[in-house]
């Protein structure tokens, strides 16, 4: 089985995200994807951070929007004390789908510093590292210094897939909650649902 991992702050998920998702299913022929929202990040503030059961419930939500395969919510790293590390998230999935083919997948912003991250060797040895650029003209360089990377840690297997980026932000859905304003549009319906029902990030 071919496995979509794709975690993150999700504070909130949106439509990015789920159009990435969507994306990556088609061009890499996935047949489930795993959504894993951030417990404590060691590299974000936690300010406006909604709780763990908030987070994971709105990917939830999100993921009832996406027909194309099975996509899950796991709570392995809301559930970890202390910080939250890809590394060993990706190690104990591993554990887990021994005989399946994994397959991280990300942005342009975390491709670019993948190789500093926690213990990024255990990374690639886990998974095939998939990432998709925040426009066309940035393409090549998400190809090259992939082939960079790979000269220091040969265990790495990469794909730049060119995914159209959609300009959505997390950032950009809070600051809207915070002012009342609309969102609909940026989040999928359930989500924007459930933000306010629960009055989530509507205080600073």
């Amino acid at each position: 089985m071919r496995i979509g991992i794709y975690g993150g702050t999700f504070n909130p998920i949106h439509t990015a995200h789920v159009h990435l998702v969507r994306e990556f299913i088609k061009r890499l022929s996935l047949d489930r994807v795993i959504l894993i929202p951030t417990g404590t990040p060691p590299h974000k503030a936690t300010h406006q951070l909604a709780s763990g059961a908030d987070r994971i419930e709105m990917c939830r939500l999100a993921a009832a929007d996406i027909a194309e395969c099975p996509v899950t919510v796991s709570d392995i790293e809301v559930l970890r004390t202390g910080k939250s590390y890809t590394a060993d998230t990706m190690t104990e999935l591993k554990a887990q789908y021994p005989d399946d083919e994994l397959f991280l997948l990300m942005g342009e912003d975390m491709f670019c510093t993948v190789e500093k991250w926690y213990h990024p060797e255990r990374i690639f040895a886990a998974a095939e590292i998939c990432a998709a650029p925040r426009d066309k003209d940035s393409f090549q360089m998400l190809v090259t210094h992939g082939e960079e990377v790979k000269e220091k840690f040969p265990q790495l297997r990469f794909t730049v897939q060119n995914i159209e980026f959609l300009p959505v932000s997390s950032t950009m859905v809070r600051e809207k909650s915070l002012h009342g304003e609309d969102i609909s549009g940026l989040v999928p319906a359930g989500v924007a649902e459930y933000i306010q029902k629960k009055r989530l990030y509507t205080h600073e």
